[in-house]
């Protein structure tokens, strides 16, 4: 049974009311989150939350779960929103790349580094990403972006020499390939998972953001952050399509208006939050380069050129044509 036919036996009795009843009565919604509500995840959620709050005058109301408390991990939230299990998601794209291979585009190694290319990459592959969920019974509403991800570790990264002894916690495929392909011992672990795998030492380093360190306190076990840029990746939060559907055109714009804000809130705080993340860590503790060489970062771009060459085949055609749409665009 594919996922849109099994919606049908999943959606609660509340999704089959007719406009006018969804209107009359009042709806709660929960929105399943893996990261913490520290996060910048966490302060697009909040906004969203308030403006839809405040849009239906108290008559939607939004539960958050953060930190995965309500029992599905990032890899399991798409499937889980696509069949009404969930009521939408705030879903880390990496994570479910297998499901849909463009879902890895954001975190393609050294694709964005910026504010500035993170926004237009988002921007020209949106229309992609929202044909996407839509198949799968599924609205996009907004991305927010991780801040510039680099390695955290007990040493300063300063050549491949020094990734080899590590065992590296990686978010997706992309990750665990470029890290391999330096020579280290690369996994894809969830978010919920890393810091109990870090505490049995299972894993020994973390590619990830200063941001997502900071939100659990990674200075416990980890005491340098080297900011080598590998990516920007983005989260994107996701609706059940039959739910969204469900409301009556004045709900439907006020989630549409709310999703806005989030996203705004997100990208601004993306801005002032890398500085206040390095003021953090350095306050418990934890070494920050900033001042990569170029020899380690060309090394790292190289290792990462196979994943592009994967995902291309992966994706075929529209790949290419959205890389080059942006590149395109970047360069003006």
């Amino acid at each position: 049974m594919n996922r849109r036919n099994f919606t049908a036996f999943a959606l609660s009795a509340g999704l089959a009311l007719s406009a006018g009843g969804a209107q009359a009565q009042e709806l709660s919604w929960d929105l399943a989150n893996e990261y913490g509500e520290s996060s910048i995840m966490g302060v697009g959620d909040k906004a969203f939350i308030e403006a839809v709050n405040a849009g239906s005058g108290g008559a939607i109301t939004i539960m958050p779960h953060y930190d995965g408390s309500i029992g599905y991990k990032s890899v399991d939230q798409f499937d889980a929103v696509g069949i009404g299990a969930l009521d939408m998601a705030d879903t880390v794209m990496g994570s479910i790349a297998g499901i849909e291979p463009i879902f890895l585009l954001s975190s393609l190694p050294f694709i964005a580094s910026s504010y500035d290319d993170a926004r237009l990459l988002w921007e020209v592959a949106r229309p992609h990403y929202e044909q996407v969920f839509e198949e799968n019974n599924q609205v996009l509403l907004w991305a927010t972006p991780w801040p510039p991800s680099g390695i955290w570790a007990n040493a300063p990264i300063t050549s491949l020499e020094d990734l080899k002894p590590l065992k590296v916690r990686a978010w997706d495929p992309s990750g665990v390939q470029t890290m391999s392909n330096t020579g280290a011992t690369a996994v894809q672990v969830s978010w919920a998972d890393t810091v109990p795998q870090l505490a049995s030492g299972a894993i020994n380093a973390v590619l990830t953001s200063a941001d997502g360190g900071v939100s659990v306190k990674f200075w416990e076990f980890l005491d340098h952050f080297t900011a080598v840029n590998y990516s920007m990746a983005l989260n994107m939060t996701h609706m059940n399509k039959d739910l969204y559907d469900s409301l009556t055109d004045e709900q439907r714009q006020i989630v549409q208006d709310a999703a806005r804000k989030a996203e705004e809130a997100a990208w601004a705080e993306l801005e002032v939050r890398v500085a206040k993340n390095f003021e953090d860590m350095r306050a418990n503790g934890v070494t920050i380069t900033e001042d990569v060489s170029p020899e380690l970062i060309a090394d790292l771009r190289k290792a990462g050129e196979s994943v592009y060459t994967d995902w291309l085949a992966k994706v075929g055609p529209e790949g290419q044509a959205l890389l080059d749409e942006y590149n395109q665009k970047r360069a003006q």
